[in-house]
């Protein structure tokens, strides 16, 4: 790893290096892989309609074609899966224009299919930027060639994280990053994996907020976090200017946010003192997937830290709400307590990484000129998040879910080779990981009318001899949502608490987990392991089925909120992104109002419903 100071004069002295992943052949390839995802998610979300042209085997081809422009062709064979799943044959996408053939290119086929896909000529542009982006960032990735899946298998949790190479599965623009610039792509991003440090800031109380767990006080973090003898320099700065540390808050700032925000849009609390510059800590911070979250390299005990981004990405900038933050230690307080105090939970090992404390300002310029949610009002603001590794145990490992969907360079699935590494069948295998990650999000769901936002890079998984045993879920206060509204909760944490329409409720499952994740695992044991994506469903039919057979107590609601329903409403994550890249939730608090439906799923889990049984029979079957 180099470091940030480096990175930068290499790339200032040697402008060429910003650009010298985007080479012809690699280019191309690229290309390739972002037309076959856009073909296959727009597909997905029936954006796009190819027409069947023959069939071999489970192979189909199909053909596709542009409203506006019929000179233009796309060809490619396909097998269809479970969810409307498109598994594309990637050699198989040929392009013709005219008849002759032509080149595959992601921004061409945006354009050419701006009709289908809706895009709203105004937001084409950034639509482009961000598709681009997308594809300078895939370039990179591609060039390191040395982390193979056999790498991986042995790799510690920081260096697998840095080595994911997809992004979100569903988003076809999913690494947009619109702000940064090749520099900022080279120090910042965490496929880059460069060490850097955040900037420390003293924040006025008058326009600070600190909150956090009640177990934890704002003295005991920032010593542990920065050490005494840190924290005395940083007195010392502020009694130079003639100020008295107790009317401050220490906090974090990100360096980009820093450098290209604070500094200039706060610049009038700046200059007043309500901000104060401290410099840098001692510790090196790697930027997790989620870009805006970082993980500490020299003391991994220490806290994650989460700051302001203002950066496009996947349909929203990277802000923090300085009203959250207040109120975000409550919440998770409130959920821990929740967790720790079900024994179901406990016995299943189910544990999440706690947001202990959190810092929010209001720049009160922006605050006194609307109403409106707007993302000025979200320029500065942090959170502290539990270190995962004081959960793991000896003979224990970490790994972020997403790295189950790993394919690496050379096109080897990670999820094969941890599956034949382990010493289990495969099926097995995915009982333990199904046990570990779906049931206690099932349990959560029915008893507690809690959901999570369990994607990919939400969830670290606990592995002993690469078989999953736990799983740890992070990002709390933002994502999760209480849905019922007559439990009586805290005020600090009615916020989580939302109003869903009832058909809508189990969307949560079936959206987010279902559609939004094993959808693509089903076709990578069908392709890499040659087992089934029924048989998988199967295995998903039966966690469940044994979960309820468990709680014979819940059985009207396994009835009025049935998971073996014959299809559900497909909410798509495209098509929202697609209509506004920009916000795609107009408000975080009804986020129901902004989803973006698609007619229904077949759900697979409905050819194995099991038989109805009274509780009385489920207890006997106990």
């Amino acid at each position: 790893m180099n470091s940030i100071d480096s990175i930068a004069e290499q790339i200032t002295q040697q402008p060429y290096l910003a650009t010298s992943h985007l080479q012809p052949e690699l280019w191309s390839h690229v290309n390739r892989l972002l037309v076959r995802k856009a073909i296959s998610e727009f597909c997905h979300e029936s954006l796009l309609h190819p027409v069947r042209r023959t069939q071999q085997g489970d192979w189909i081809g199909f053909e596709l074609q542009p409203t506006s422009n019929g000179n233009v062709q796309y060809i490619f064979n396909a097998k269809l899966l479970p969810l409307n799943h498109w598994w594309i044959d990637l050699a198989s996408i040929a392009k013709q224009v005219g008849g002759s053939s032509a080149p595959l290119n992601a921004l061409e086929f945006m354009i050419e299919f701006q009709k289908e896909l809706a895009i709203a000529i105004d937001k084409l542009p950034i639509y482009l930027e961000e598709i681009s982006n997308t594809l300078y960032g895939s370039a990179y990735k591609h060039t390191k060639l040395g982390i193979s899946v056999k790498d991986l298998l042995i790799a510690d949790f920081q260096k697998i994280e840095a080595a994911m190479m997809e992004g979100h599965p569903a988003f076809v623009a999913n690494n947009g990053r619109v702000g940064f610039d090749a520099k900022d792509f080279r120090t910042y991003s965490p496929e880059a994996n460069c060490p850097f440090k955040p900037v420390w800031i003293a924040a006025h109380k008058q326009h600070a907020h600190f909150a956090c767990s009640a177990e934890l006080d704002y003295t005991q973090l920032i010593r542990t976090e920065l050490g005494d003898a840190l924290v005395a320099q940083f007195e010392q700065r502020l009694l130079q200017l003639g100020k008295t540390h107790a009317d401050y808050i220490f906090m974090p700032v990100h360096p980009w946010q820093w450098f290209n925000k604070i500094s200039s849009i706060f610049a009038a609390e700046i200059a007043c003192h309500n901000i104060i510059c401290l410099g840098y800590a001692d510790d090196s911070y790697q930027a997790q997937q989620s870009i805006r979250t970082l993980f500490n390299l020299d003391n991994p005990q220490r806290h994650y830290i989460k700051m302001s981004l203002s950066i496009i990405n996947m349909g929203f900038m990277r802000g923090l709400s300085p009203y959250y933050m207040s109120s975000t230690p409550a919440i998770n307080d409130w959920i821990y307590r929740l967790i720790t105090q079900d024994e179901y939970l406990q016995q299943n090992g189910f544990i999440m990484l706690r947001e202990l404390a959190s810092v929010g300002y209001t720049n009160r310029y922006y605050e006194n000129i609307a109403s409106r949610d707007t993302a000025y009002k979200k320029m500065l603001s942090c959170l502290w998040r539990e270190s995962p590794l004081q959960h793991v145990h000896k003979g224990e490992r970490l790994m972020t879910m997403a790295a189950l969907l790993y394919v690496d360079a050379q096109g080897n699935s990670l999820l094969k080779e941890l599956i034949q590494s382990s010493g289990v069948s495969t099926s097995a295998w995915l009982k333990r990981y199904l046990q570990a990650y779906l049931t206690p999000l099932i349990h959560c769901f029915y008893t507690h009318d809690l959901v999570f936002m369990p994607h990919g890079e939400n969830l670290i998984l606990v592995l002993e001899n690469n078989v999953p045993v736990r799983a740890i879920m992070k990002d709390i206060a933002e994502e999760i949502a209480i849905m019922n509204t007559s439990h009586t909760l805290p005020e600090l944490v009615n916020r989580v608490q939302v109003s869903v329409p009832e058909e809508m409720k189990v969307l949560s499952i079936f959206i987010d987990v279902f559609d939004g994740f094993f959808r693509y695992m089903g076709q990578l044991l069908q392709e890499h392991l040659e087992f089934s994506s029924g048989s998988f469903w199967q295995l998903v039919a039966e966690n469940i089925h044994q979960y309820q057979l468990q709680h014979p107590s819940l059985n009207a609601k396994f009835e009025q909120y049935d998971f073996f329903m014959p299809s559900f409403a497909h909410s798509c994550l495209n098509r929202l992104q697609l209509i506004n890249n920009q916000q795609m939730i107009s408000d975080l608090m009804d986020q129901a109002h902004s989803l973006q439906f698609a007619g229904k799923l077949v759900n697979p889990l409905a050819a194995f419903k099991p038989a109805i049984c009274s509780p009385i029979e489920s207890a006997v079957t106990l």
